[in-house]
């Protein structure tokens, strides 16, 4: 249930002032209180069943054997949820240890589902770790085809690696490598990419939990968003010429969502162009205006994910690559 107006402005005054003050530009007044409700709601744990590894019935079965009641999500046949309490319970059945299932937000599980990888095609995950999407996209493969997952960062590369390896995942190759020189070493090879972009991480903020904010800042935003855009350039130089690709965030800045992507079209031109993607959660439109500055009307057809007591904050934006950029 959404807070009354007091317990909104409570809300509001907890969050990073920027953060509550762009909230309040970007939001509809009537979905104002239920997003700031969803930062200190308890919410229940979303996973993925894998398919590489066993099959939904028998997953479900060994969960319901050991005491657990999932429920499902009527969008996806693979996504299912259980209660809060229950987490520590699901981490301790043997379809966890056994890498049939991955814990993984719903609003996580959209960016794959919008790109819809191929059996066969070749794939590129350019900042893959830890690794939920890359597995998501072996396991809508069939493990056919080419996938290649990238991390820079040496952890979590081998952090990658690990769960891709649990998850049955066959196809994927793993490069520690910075994603901004991928497209320049890798000129229109893909069919597909994916840009899980890393980001200030606006939308995981937790009231329960100070230590969520405690990295954020203004400057955080303008340095991500430097890397995002490198990143995103070099994302569409490795796509193929009628390929698809997926830029997301789980930040609610316009700075590091629509801007972005406004910067590419700006930069390329026609060469690429935001098509319409078909979210089935509660969204609003990409915001074609920011801070005065009037923004390609193409975002429009980006999307915004709406938190709420389930499903976590997520910007998405699906381009198609309409010509070469060597």
């Amino acid at each position: 249930p959404a807070p009354d107006s007091d317990e909104g402005l409570t809300m509001t005054a907890a969050l990073p002032a920027a953060v509550a003050d762009r909230l309040t530009r970007i939001l509809p007044a009537d979905r104002l209180d239920g997003v700031l409700a969803s930062f200190a709601a308890v919410k229940d744990v979303a996973f993925r069943i894998n398919t590489l590894k066993e099959q939904l019935d028998a997953v479900l079965a060994g969960l319901r054997a050991a005491g657990l009641n999932p429920r499902p999500v009527a969008w996806s046949p693979l996504a299912w949820v259980v209660d809060a309490a229950a987490k520590r319970a699901l981490t301790e059945t043997p379809a966890f240890y056994q890498g049939e299932i991955y814990i993984q937000n719903l609003a996580s599980q959209l960016a794959p589902l919008a790109l819809a990888p191929q059996p066969g095609e070749m794939v590129l995950d350019l900042a893959a770790a830890p690794g939920g999407k890359t597995c998501q996209m072996a396991a809508l493969m069939d493990n056919q085809g080419w996938l290649s997952a990238v991390e820079p960062v040496r952890d979590r590369y081998f952090r990658l690696k690990h769960n891709l390896d649990q998850q049955g995942v066959s196809i994927a190759h793993c490069y520690q490598k910075d994603g901004r020189a991928v497209g320049a070493l890798t000129p229109e090879r893909f069919d597909r990419v994916l840009l899980d972009a890393p980001c200030s991480s606006e939308a995981r903020f937790d009231l329960n939990d100070p230590d969520s904010m405690a990295h954020w800042s203004p400057g955080k935003v303008r340095e991500v968003a430097h890397k995002q855009k490198r990143l995103l350039l070099s994302a569409i130089h490795a796509l193929k010429p009628g390929g698809v690709l997926v830029y997301s965030t789980c930040s609610f800045a316009p700075e590091e969502n629509e801007c972005i992507v406004h910067a590419a079209l700006h930069k390329l031109g026609d060469a690429v162009e935001v098509t319409p993607v078909d979210i089935p959660v509660l969204h609003q439109p990409g915001l074609t205006e920011w801070d005065g500055k009037t923004l390609n009307p193409q975002l429009a057809h980006s999307v915004r994910v709406l938190p709420d007591s389930l499903v976590d904050g997520f910007y998405l934006a699906r381009l198609v690559k309409q010509r070469s950029t060597q």
